[in-house]
């Protein structure tokens, strides 16, 4: 089966301000009405709809949302339907229009926004604990398998991701003038082709195309090599968090159960779960991007997976649970988005009120491993 690279790959970075200047800052309150009691117990709540974006197209990286509809915790937590839209989107202008209640963002975006924009919106939990952010070359080539080895190389960077690869150089003391950028796209041919020492990369998405292409590669990965902050976020309105706290708790509280069984369930049922769910998502008129991309490749769906576990699950999520975040990790991923020029504090990002609560009040959730 072919391998594909996920092309023009969510424009985040850059993208998002422009994005939010274009957005009205006028946040409807719109979603389910907030009737549960504030217990975190949703049985009796009736929660209606809401919308939720995602950043990608619905592959493995959404494999947590399917399992949360295809048993039914969704509906458990008191909604009537939860209508996922694929991306690629940061969420920040829909979240800031009303247009959607959740959006499934990234640090950088939101951070951004706060910033650039002093957009009123929260990171309230984070599946990615690791964002997954590499400086991808070939073993047999240029092998950059530290911040230094940067140093005189030629690296094909993407202008949205340009801030971020500039805060990797900050963050370990390189002049800026020490490295060649190119312009690239997010297709790694030109790093296979040998036009480039190195092409900024997703561990789960290119890093496994020119793998599975035959090529021994090397990752210098961005939360290891001084740039540590959270990704897949779950990330709401100043507004809609005052307004529908219980409402957000019983959402995340279904989250964390159709995350956990991505953890216990077999990589065989989870790979046939997503290839179902982003079939259904090509046929559909409204999801129709997923078609642009042809048939999932099983094999890079299984190891999207697996790489997506080493940035979801660490020493923390396995103390706390899933979807928390240290206020170590916090101020870590503040400290990233500074060396990237947008300054915003733990306070301006990070409401972790919600998540804190869920696991108070149900401790259970926390063991997601089998």
């Amino acid at each position: 089966m072919a391998v594909h690279s996920n092309l023009p790959r969510r424009a985040r970075t850059g993208a998002v301000v422009a994005a939010v200047a274009a957005s009205t800052l006028a946040l409807a309150a719109c979603g389910g009405e907030d009737t549960a009691s504030g217990s975190g117990e949703s049985e009796d709540a009736s929660y209606g709809e809401i919308s939720v974006q995602y950043s990608w197209i619905k592959n493995e990286e959404f494999a947590g949302e399917f399992y949360a509809y295809e048993n039914g915790y969704y509906d458990e937590a008191g909604f009537d339907e939860v209508v996922g839209i694929s991306g690629p989107d940061t969420g920040v202008a829909k979240l800031l229009s009303g247009s959607v209640e959740v959006a499934l963002s990234d640090a950088a975006s939101i951070g951004a926004a706060i910033a650039e924009q002093d957009a009123p919106l929260k990171i309230i939990g984070a599946t990615f604990q690791k964002n997954p952010f590499t400086i991808l070359s070939l073993a047999d080539g240029a092998d950059i398998s530290s911040p230094e080895d940067l140093v005189g190389k030629t690296i094909g960077v993407q202008d949205s991701n340009s801030s971020v690869f500039a805060a990797l150089l900050q963050a370990n003391g390189i002049d800026e003038g020490d490295v060649t950028v190119v312009p690239v796209d997010f297709d790694p041919t030109p790093l296979m082709n040998e036009e480039v020492d190195g092409f900024m990369a997703y561990l789960t998405n290119e890093a496994l195309t020119v793998e599975l292409a035959g090529y021994d590669v090397t990752n210098l990965a961005y939360a290891e090599n001084g740039v540590p902050y959270v990704a897949e976020t779950f990330s709401v309105t100043d507004q809609y968090l005052e307004e529908n706290p219980d409402l957000l708790k019983a959402f995340l509280t279904a989250e964390i159960k159709g995350w956990t069984d991505v953890f216990t369930e077999s990589s065989e049922d989870t790979v046939a779960l997503v290839e179902k769910y982003y079939n259904e998502a090509a046929a559909s008129s409204e999801d129709g991007l997923e078609a642009a991309f042809g048939a999932l490749d099983p094999t890079k769906t299984q190891m999207g997976l697996e790489a997506e576990k080493e940035l979801i699950s660490t020493p923390e999520t396995e103390e706390n649970g899933l979807f928390t975040i240290s206020d170590e990790l916090q101020q870590e991923t503040v400290d990233s988005l500074a060396a990237a020029g947008w300054d915003v504090s733990v306070d301006d990002l990070f409401d972790t009120t919600l998540i804190d609560e869920i696991y108070a009040e149900q401790p259970e959730l926390v063991d997601y491993l089998p």
